[in-house]
């Protein structure tokens, strides 16, 4: 009989907030193990608690405390030179060869003279996953600890399409989950007739090929999630297809991690789960082309859910595949139910790429961006450059998922 623990090994994340983009997709990545609970501030504290306990608490309930150095956080001071130095002072009581602080390179830059005991590794290096995920291995092994005997496997047949749309796009499937392929190329984004989305311009964004699910989430699939964290929920069978709406952006967040966790392994290798950015979610819905509505520049109420068909609420996910899909071969991007972006609405056009809109470091303390309109919504807020602004700390929106390199 095996005497490894079945708890998670526990890795606290140390970084300056300026680092916080880069920090998330490292957490992404670690939490995609099924064996490691990664601990990020944005991530883990709630509403109301006292974070300055809740941080001190989680750093010493750390198995490892991967502190992650920039000019950003050897140069200032601040809270995390102050995170840096409880970090040290806990390693103190720690048995000599513990693996237990590691350095973690995210740039070039010089490592503090306390850490300098510590070999560091360059997240930049190509061999720096491989040899990190080494040290939380061996730390593991140490803890007793179960790993799983070998890496979850990427096979490359998830790759291959598995069926097609009624109009012919390859559908591959990543986490139960049917997705359609984007290819990076440049698109007409915006219009010159919608206030805040002009003036209509050619973006070379997003500059990767990315994959997008078909439909948004459905309450049936949000179900599977909730089941596992121990909070089913009950609806309607006749609204087991409809969109999942009424969910805030922290929650959609959660069901992201759940994914990346559950899922990694039917994923391409480099990529992760996201709710994709507007730049993508716009790509997917009117194609190169700059298309008024997913299908084309006439609007036909035949086509999607809208106040025009005078349904007055949500209909299944696909009820107008293919007359209503876009030439990605995405379905319900125009009417049904509002969709998150992981983009700030203030941000202004022309659409730029890292320019901060889609800073996630930023928090839920900027208005989320959402596409799409609904069924109460006419046909000129249904269109594919309309952007509407909305809180996330509320509920209503639905959501589709993005497969997107972990680079991007």
């Amino acid at each position: 009989m095996s005497n490894a623990s079945p708890r998670s090994l526990n890795v606290f994340l140390c970084h300056a907030s300026q680092d916080k983009p880069t920090v998330r997709k490292l957490y992404a990545q670690l939490q995609s193990e099924m064996w490691i609970d990664a601990w990020l501030d944005e991530e883990k504290l709630l509403p109301g608690q006292d974070w300055n306990f809740e941080i001190e608490k989680a750093l010493r309930n750390a198995d490892v405390i991967i502190v992650c150095l920039s000019s950003n956080s050897v140069s200032k001071e601040g809270y995390v030179q102050k995170e840096i130095k409880r970090a040290l002072d806990i390693a103190d009581e720690k048995p000599n060869g513990a693996i237990f602080i590691i350095p973690l390179k995210l740039e070039e830059c010089k490592v503090p003279e306390r850490l300098n005991k510590w070999l560091w590794v360059n997240y930049f290096a190509a061999t720096a996953q491989e040899k990190l995920m080494r040290s939380l291995r061996v730390r593991a092994t140490d803890l007793k600890i179960a790993i799983p005997e070998t890496p979850k496997p990427k096979p490359s047949a998830t790759l291959d399409p598995v069926k097609y749309t009624p109009g012919g796009r390859p559908v591959y499937v990543f986490g139960e989950i049917d997705f359609v392929k984007v290819l990076a190329n440049d698109f007409y984004m915006g219009a010159d007739d919608i206030e805040d989305a002009k003036p209509q311009h050619l973006v070379s964004q997003p500059n990767y090929d990315f994959y997008i699910a078909r439909f948004p989430v459905t309450n049936l699939q949000y179900a599977a999630y909730m089941r596992e964290i121990g909070r089913p929920i009950i609806f309607p069978k006749e609204k087991a297809e409809c969109p999942l709406v009424d969910v805030s952006w922290s929650g959609v967040q959660s069901y992201i991690e759940w994914l990346n966790k559950k899922y990694d392994a039917t994923l391409p290798p480099g990529f992760c789960f996201r709710v994709p950015s507007e730049a993508e979610w716009e790509r997917a819905a009117r194609g190169t082309a700059g298309n008024k509505y997913p299908w084309g520049n006439t609007f036909d109420k035949n086509r999607c859910n809208s106040r025009e068909s005078e349904l007055g609420g949500l209909t299944p996910v696909g009820k107008y595949s293919p007359q209503g899909d876009s030439p990605e071969g995405c379905a319900d991007m125009a009417g049904n139910a509002w969709e998150w972006t992981r983009s700030y609405y203030n941000f202004k056009y022309p659409y730029v790429l890292n320019d901060g809109r889609e800073d996630e470091s930023i928090g839920d303390v900027m208005a989320h961006t959402l596409r799409g309109g609904s069924y109460g919504n006419d046909e000129w807020r249904v269109r594919c450059a309309f952007r509407f602004k909305y809180d996330p700390m509320r509920d209503h929106p639905a959501f589709r998922v993005a497969a997107i390199p972990l680079s991007s």
